[in-house]
């Protein structure tokens, strides 16, 4: 059995940063690689960044200079930092992980408003 649960989420001023949290535990064995995707009311969900087991990186266009993604090995944690942010990045944000099997867990999600 899996869990991901996900925290930080919340109200911020345009321009502020927030610190999102995924926690993992169960069966956490032969992960591919971790991500955090959102998903803003009426739009699809995206990808926002992602780390793989070996520590490489990828980010939306959006969110490059932004947000960073970092991981907590012996804490089962993930983590996406996120400054400068905008309105356009409201959204429920998501973390998941894959296995080498392809499967995929995700979490409950936590919510990000920027808004003055």
């Amino acid at each position: 059995q899996v869990q991901l649960v996900e925290s930080g989420g919340g109200l911020v001023q345009p321009g502020g940063s927030l610190r999102l949290s995924c926690a993992a535990s169960g069966s956490i064995f032969n992960i591919s690689g971790w991500g955090w995707y959102r998903q803003a009311p009426g739009k699809q969900r995206e990808l926002v960044a992602h780390i793989t087991n070996g520590g490489s990186t990828i980010y939306a266009d959006s969110v490059k200079g932004r947000f960073t993604i970092s991981r907590d090995n012996a804490k089962n944690t993930v983590y996406l930092q996120m400054n400068s942010l905008q309105p356009e990045d409201t959204a429920g944000y998501y973390c998941n992980f894959v296995k080498i099997t392809g499967r995929t867990y995700w979490g409950q999600g936590t919510q990000v408003t920027v808004s003055s």
